[in-house]
């Protein structure tokens, strides 16, 4: 072999040993990425309590059934039902949450409705058992950002974004079946209180519903009067209670017999709009409801004169 041929080949075998060096240095410096991104991630909880309705509401649905420890005794209570997962967490622990039950259950992540439960908290600040907050939120917009926070902080992101994929088709489908112009409205709930809020009052606008309640004159206690209601006669009264039983004091205000005069002036009707309790993506699912009273209320409404 020639001077030039041999000095090819060294040539050759020199660079592909220098490339071979480059490889494996890649390759070590990608395993160390990924090393250091699968331990910057922190794996979801595998033992989670929830102490609160509205807490139970979120963690049912974005947490694996086989890991949650357990649930308040709210979501599974059936005198009255409040909430919206009362048929589907049987064989899911229930409990009243004092600070040693829940850690009976020895969660490695509890989630409460803040500001509640202070004295609880307050005993897992002492041990370092991690606590995660769900807020009060007035806006479907804060909806959207909880249920996100929510989702990345529970190791479930894909279940929070089909969550608020669902509200968005269902307050779309309200949409389309909202009458107009809107029909003013009141939603009469025990003890003669109103429902409302943001949200109640979002959705209702999604419906084509107005809330008729800020038009009332209110008591000190922020009641509104039997008289009032039926003085003023709204379009559309909802009773949120069930009709068959008035189980408790609180309810009997929407059984007043006085209520009767609304007759041939208000479209009335009974729902508990359960949805409504607690805000979060499945509230959206009131909207339809409401909605659909609303096109009867329309329908039943007395023609306007003509002129």
């Amino acid at each position: 072999m020639s001077p030039d041929g041999r000095r090819q080949i060294g040539a050759a075998r020199h660079l592909r040993k220098r490339a071979g060096v480059t490889l494996a240095c890649l390759a070590a410096c990608a395993a160390l990425i990924f090393f250091c991104t699968s331990a910057s991630v922190a794996a979801p909880p595998q033992r989670v309590v929830s102490t609160n309705l509205c807490a139970d509401e979120y963690v049912f649905r974005l947490v694996d059934r086989r890991h949650i420890a357990a649930l308040s005794f709210e979501a599974g209570d059936r005198h009255p039902v409040v909430s919206t997962i009362a048929d589907k967490v049987g064989g899911i622990p229930q409990v009243r949450p004092s600070a040693e039950t829940v850690l009976s259950y020895r969660p490695d992540l509890v989630v409460m409705f803040a500001g509640t439960l202070p004295r609880l908290r307050a005993a897992l600040d002492d041990l370092h058992v991690p606590v995660l907050e769900v807020p009060y939120d007035d806006s479907l917009g804060a909806i959207r950002k909880t249920t996100r926070r929510l989702g990345a902080a529970l190791g479930a992101p894909a279940r929070a974004e089909a969550l608020l994929t669902q509200m968005g088709a269902t307050l779309a489908r309200a949409r389309r079946l909202a009458p107009r112009p809107p029909v003013r409205t009141l939603i009469y709930e025990p003890n003669g209180y109103a429902a409302g809020g943001p949200v109640a009052q979002e959705l209702m606008g999604w419906a084509g519903l107005s809330d008729a309640a800020p038009g009332y004159a209110l008591t000190r206690s922020g009641r509104i009067p039997v008289e009032e209601v039926i003085a003023a006669a709204p379009q559309l009264l909802i009773y949120s209670g069930q009709e068959a039983t008035a189980d408790a004091r609180a309810n009997l205000v929407l059984h007043h017999p006085a209520l009767a005069a609304l007759g041939g002036r208000t479209y009335t009707a009974w729902n508990s709009l359960v949805p409504l309790l607690c805000a979060g993506p499945w509230s959206a699912d009131a909207a339809p409801v409401l909605a659909a009273l609303g096109q009867k209320a329309r329908a039943l409404a007395p023609a306007p004169a003509r002129p």
